[in-house]
C-alpha cells in the first residue's frame, strides 16, 4: 500500500503531520506493507530567492497574525508536538525564505531512494534545530548528512534539473484536490487535508487495507477446496469413500 504526504518544508503542520503519519504506520498491523512517499507541495514564492525573514516578521506581514495571536497560534503547534515527541519544535523563533531549492533537493534525494530519510532530515533541521534550509550550501551540508554526493549534489542544484519535476509535483497535488499542505493519499482511495491525528490516519489505513484485502474465513476440515496440487477432499466426504 503506498501513502502519499504533500508537504511544504516551513510548514510547522506538515513537520507535525509527517511525524503523525509515522506513528499511524509503526502502529498499523502491516505497516511493514506501507510505502511511505513525500512529494512537494512549494508555498513559499512569496519570499525572494536568497533572503530569508524571521517568523515573528512574515506572520504578520502575510496572514496578519500577530502579537497575542501569534504568539498562540505557533504556541499551539509547538506544544502538541511536544507532546507527540518532537521536542523542541521551533515554530515563532524561526526564519522563513523560499524554498524551491530546497524541494530541487529533496527530488535529487529521492531519486536517489532517500525520500523518506531526506525528508525527515530537513523536518529535523528546521523545526528541531532551527537551522536554514535555503541556501545551496546548507543544502550540501544536507546532502552530506544523508549521503548524498556533495559535487554531484551541487550540479543538480545548480543546473536546475529537477527544477520542473517540483513544479508537476505541486500540480499533481492540486489536481487531487490539495489547496494547502500538508496533503495525505492513501492508496490512491482516500485524500486527508491537514495534519489530522495518528489516530484517525490509522483508522483510514485500516480501512483502506480491507477495501483491498477482503477478509478470508476458515471454514474448518469441512471445506473444499481447489488449489494448484489438485482438489482437496472434505474429511466427512472423504471417509465414506
Amino acid at each position: 500500500m503506498r501513502v502519499e504526504i504533500w508537504s511544504e518544508i516551513t510548514c510547522p503542520w506538515c513537520g507535525l503531520g509527517s511525524h503523525r503519519l509515522d506513528r499511524a504506520v509503526q502502529r498499523f498491523e502491516h505497516g511493514d506493507q506501507v510505502e511511505v512517499v513525500h512529494r512537494s507541495f512549494p508555498l513559499s514564492d512569496r519570499y525572494p530567492v536568497g533572503s530569508v525573514i524571521s517568523v515573528r516578521e512574515a506572520t504578520p506581514r502575510n496572514y496578519g497574525l500577530a502579537g497575542a495571536r501569534l504568539e498562540a497560534a505557533t504556541g499551539r503547534v509547538e506544544a502538541l508536538a511536544e507532546q507527540e515527541g518532537l521536542s523542541p519544535y521551533r515554530v515563532l523563533e524561526n526564519e522563513v525564505g523560499n524554498t524551491r531549492l530546497a524541494h530541487e533537493f529533496l527530488a535529487h534525494a529521492s531519486v536517489e531512494g532517500k525520500n523518506p530519510l531526506a525528508w525527515d532530515t530537513i523536518f529535523r533541521a528546521y523545526f528541531g534545530q532551527a537551522r536554514p534550509v535555503f541556501g545551496l550550501d546548507e543544502l550540501l551540508d544536507l546532502a552530506d548528512e544523508i549521503g548524498l554526493e556533495r559535487e554531484e549534489t551541487r550540479r543538480v542544484l545548480t543546473d536546475g534539473r529537477f527544477r520542473q519535476h517540483v513544479q508537476n509535483e505541486l500540480e499533481a497535488g492540486q489536481q487531487l484536490g490539495a489547496t494547502g499542505a500538508p496533503f495525505t493519499v492513501v492508496d490512491g482511495r482516500y485524500a486527508v487535508a491537514g495534519a489530522q491525528d495518528s489516530d484517525t490516519l490509522l483508522d483510514i489505513l485500516r480501512q483502506a487495507w480491507d477495501d483491498t484485502h477482503p477478509t478470508v474465513v476458515v471454514a474448518g476440515d469441512n471445506a473444499a477446496v481447489c488449489g494448484p496440487d489438485g482438489c482437496a477432499v472434505p474429511v466427512a466426504a472423504a471417509a465414506h469413500l
